[in-house]
C-alpha cells in the first residue's frame, strides 16, 4: 500500500531523512521520490491551489529538506560584574520544542559581551554535533545579534576572533536566521549560563 505525498511531507518533517520516512510507511525510495515530485508539481500551480496544497501539508514550512534537519538555538551569557566570573549557556531545541541538548561553560573572569559570543558558539556547535543542517539563533543580545548579521561592527579587539568563529560556524548550515529574543522569552539559556558559573562547568 502506498502512502499520500501529504503523508511522506509529515514523515520526512518527523523524522528528519527521508530514509527514516520511508521506513516508518513502509514504501521503496524510488516511490518516495515519486511521490516528492508530485508533491512539487502541486506546489509549482497557480497561487490558488498552492495555498489549498499547503494547507493539506502543515509538515512541509518546517521540513528542512528531504534528508536535512532544523534546529533552534537559544544562547546566553552571564558575568558577575563586567568583568566578573562568568559563563556561557545554550539550549537546543527541535521544530516541536523539544530539548536536544543542554550546554554551559565556565568562562573565568571575563564580559557580559565575551559571555555572549561564547553562548551562541556553545550552541553552534552542539547544532552541528546533532547533525542539524539549518539553525535558528535566538538570544537577548541585540549587540550579537546585530553584530553577527554584519549591522553593527565589531569594534572591539576581544570580540572580532569569537566574531570570526562564530560566523564559521554560521557558514557550515545551509540556513541560518538570527532573530533578537526578550529575555523572558531565553531563560533556559540564562537558566544555563548561570548554572555554569555556579557548578564550574567545563
Amino acid at each position: 500500500m502506498s502512502a499520500t505525498p501529504a503523508q511522506l511531507l509529515l514523515a520526512i518533517a518527523e523524522h528528519g531523512s527521508l530514509d527514516a520516512a520511508c521506513e516508518d510507511l513502509g514504501i521503496e525510495r524510488h516511490e518516495a521520490v515519486r511521490l516528492l515530485r508530485e508533491a512539487a508539481r502541486k506546489l509549482g500551480a497557480a497561487p490558488k491551489e498552492r495555498a489549498a496544497a499547503q494547507k493539506e501539508l502543515p509538515g512541509l514550512e518546517r521540513s528542512a529538506g528531504a534528508d536535512g534537519k532544523r534546529v533552534r538555538v537559544f544562547s546566553d551569557g552571564a558575568a558577575r560584574g563586567n568583568p566578573g566570573p562568568a559563563g556561557a549557556g545554550a539550549v537546543v531545541l527541535d521544530p516541536r520544542g523539544r530539548v536536544l541538548a543542554r550546554v554551559g561553560k565556565f568562562l573565568g573572569k571575563q564580559t557580559n559581551n565575551v559571555a555572549e559570543y561564547e553562548g551562541v558558539i556553545l550552541g553552534l556547535k552542539s547544532a552541528k554535533e546533532l547533525g542539524a543542517t539549518e539553525v535558528e539563533v535566538r538570544a537577548d543580545s541585540l549587540l550579537l545579534i546585530r553584530q553577527l548579521e554584519g549591522a553593527y561592527q565589531v569594534k572591539n579587539a576581544a570580540l572580532k576572533a569569537l566574531h570570526a568563529k562564530a560566523k564559521q560556524l554560521l557558514r557550515s548550515f545551509e540556513r541560518v536566521d538570527l532573530r533578537h529574543v526578550p529575555r523572558e522569552e531565553n531563560t533556559l539559556a540564562d537558566e544555563m549560563s548561570n548554572r555554569a558559573i555556579d557548578e564550574r562547568m567545563e
